[in-house]
Parts: structure tokens; sequence; C-alpha cells
């Protein structure tokens, strides 16, 4: 499992850890990772995502799972959130 978030596509960065004597080595740093299960209103159920603790802001922010799916780009989404964007994005042409 790599250290990438599934809906905002967040992944590790590197940089240098400096020390006083300004030596510098290559550090990783790694996005805050959750294992969240989130509910999904258009489908019903809930889903299990490994999403960053940023997008769990954003996800409130939006309104909710689909909304923030709704309004992602493609390029950033796992598969599987892709998958899952276009069920919704199914099920909300259905109900409309």
């Amino acid at each position: 499992m790599s250290w990438r978030c599934e809906l905002t596509g967040k992944t590790r960065q590197i940089g240098h850890r400096v020390s006083h004597s300004n030596r510098k080595t290559k550090r990783r740093f790694m996005p805050n990772l959750l294992n969240v299960t989130l509910m999904s209103d258009s489908l019903g159920r809930s889903v299990r995502l490994r999403i960053s603790a940023n997008a769990l802001k954003t996800i409130d922010h939006r309104g909710g799972l689909d909304a923030f799916l709704m309004t992602a780009g493609d390029s950033e989404l796992s598969p599987r959130a892709l998958d899952l964007k276009h069920r919704v994005a199914k099920k909300r042409a259905v109900a409309a």
C-alpha cells in the first residue's frame, strides 16, 4: 500500500534534514493518512478509504463525500475513488 491519499492524490515529499552545522541529509515528509469509513448519501452505503487528514477536512467543508467526488478532478483520484465517483454520478442522473 503506497503512501498516497485516495481522494486528493497527496503523496510523500522529499526534503532535507538540516543539522545545527547546516549539514543536509535526505528525509521524507509523509502525509497524515487515516483509514476512515465515510457515508455516501446517493449510494446509501458506507465506503472505506485511506485519505489524508486534510482531505477529511475538505470533505466536511464541501458538504459530504458525494459533493467532494463531483467537484474533484479525475486525475487526482485513485482508481477505487474514480469508480465510486462514476457510480455516484450514475445514481444522481437516475434520481434527477
